[in-house]
């Protein structure tokens, strides 16, 4: 027998674990905004499961982050890393696994919240099976990253519909900025239901310490011009740009400009070689000396960086949110980044910041040093940028929004009181991987 819960809902997140230290192999923005979100919603009393597929058998099954809040890891294809372009074919298995969690708990999810077009597709065949609630973000639309790299994959066709059938079809499509909402609205589809609900920071992690006793206690020296680069290593991340911009900053002749590119690698891995890349590209410009590579920079350590920095240079070819931005922003250190996606919404060029053209090492530089020249403007500006995160960036502001959201879908839906019966091992015709039904 099933039972509902109203206050029960599932996070689904099948290739970004919740759970997993940020920094490594395609773990990012999409991995702390589930967590973060799961953690928040716990906090505002919802039971909060975040489904995730399980990428390694020393992995544990579950990960209790709270009384009420916790990642379950599911079968989903061999237990190891897989890029997301390799996911979707296990995707069946993944579906599989969530309804056989369901029949051995007894109950059923009156919500579920989508993150990533993979998990899109997860949901909307469980809305088949069983009755719910869909929300949905795309943390990333193949419409716009498809129109930034050289070679378009395989499964872009699959990723296209299915985004399209998402927005179309689920009951609502969450909007991390303004700028993504255009996007949808004018690449994906004209139809579907759409709301603008910003991405969070852990206010109270960030901004707590001052430059001067982070310097300190990351060994940096107090008169340092310190640019700082954390995130993945993806020839999408623009770390490239950003290494041309420092090797043409005038603050370089001076002596003490120096650069940290932070973040996790594994050798061998796409990841792991676009650092050794990088690495190349630093000592072919002569920048080794002022340049380290700490690698993956612990959550607890990340504050300090941040607070360490004149500037924190966010060089994306495109970001849908940038969730990097709003943190050094909440650590009172501007930004120079890429006027795209996201960032234009974030990031108020001239103010908690600057926004200059993606790829243009030159523009950067400029923003670069104008930042590093005038130390009184530099911390105005990174006053100015905390201000702005406590105003509209908090993760409880944010779960906060989504709570009444999600309240409001619930009262709205069909009612569950009755919900159909989840078969433990689905006929495997109803779970083939076919493109879906696109509306006219």
């Amino acid at each position: 027998m099933f039972i509902t819960a109203q206050n029960r809902i599932a996070l689904i997140s099948v290739d970004g674990d919740p759970a997993v230290a940020i920094g490594q192999e395609e773990a990012g923005g999409q991995n702390v905004y589930v967590r973060q979100v799961g953690e928040a919603l716990a906090e505002l009393g919802w039971q909060v499961d975040m489904f995730t597929r399980r990428s390694s058998i020393e992995q544990p099954a579950v990960v209790q982050h709270g009384p009420q809040c916790r990642t379950i890891r599911l079968a989903a294809g061999p237990p190891e890393f897989m890029t997301r372009d390799n996911l979707f074919e296990h995707l069946p298995e993944f579906i599989r696994a969530f309804q056989d969690f369901q029949q051995r708990e007894g109950f059923q999810y009156s919500l579920v919240h989508t993150n990533y077009w993979l998990s899109a597709w997860v949901g909307m065949q469980l809305k088949k099976r069983q009755p719910l609630v869909q929300v949905h973000t795309y943390h990333s639309l193949g419409a716009v990253k498809y129109q930034s790299v050289t070679e378009v994959p395989r499964i872009a066709a699959q990723r296209l519909a299915v985004e399209k059938s998402c927005l179309e079809t689920v009951d609502r499509v969450v909007a991390t900025s303004p700028q993504e909402a255009e996007h949808m609205r004018s690449l994906v589809s004209s139809q579907g239901a759409i709301e603008m609900i910003p991405c969070g920071t852990d206010i109270a992690q960030f901004g707590t310490v001052r430059r001067s006793a982070a310097r300190q206690q990351l060994g940096i020296a107090p008169n340092a011009k310190l640019v700082f680069y954390v995130g993945r290593f993806d020839q999408r991340k623009g770390i490239e740009t950003l290494a041309r911009a420092v090797a043409m900053s005038e603050h370089r002749r001076q002596g003490n400009l120096q650069l940290i590119i932070g973040g996790g690698s594994r050798p061998g891995k796409s990841d792991g070689i676009e650092r050794e890349r990088i690495e190349e590209l630093v000592a072919d410009l002569d920048l080794t000396e002022l340049t380290t590579f700490p690698g993956r920079i612990e959550h607890s350590n990340l504050s300090l960086y941040y607070a360490a920095a004149d500037v924190c240079v966010v060089p994306s070819h495109y970001e849908p949110f940038g969730l990097v931005a709003i943190e050094a922003m909440a650590s009172r250190t501007p930004v120079v980044a890429s006027q795209v996606g996201g960032l234009r919404y974030t990031v108020v060029s001239g103010v908690t910041g600057f926004l200059v053209p993606p790829q243009d090492e030159i523009a950067f530089a400029t923003a670069i040093d104008r930042v590093l020249a005038l130390p009184r403007w530099r911390d105005h500006m990174g006053e100015l940028g905390r201000h702005r995160v406590e105003a509209m960036f908090s993760w409880t502001g944010v779960a906060t929004r989504l709570s009444d959201l999600y309240t409001q879908l619930l009262s709205q839906a069909p009612s569950q009181t009755a919900p159909v019966a989840v078969e433990a091992t689905p006929p495997a015709a109803s779970i083939a991987i076919q493109e879906p039904q696109i509306a006219a």
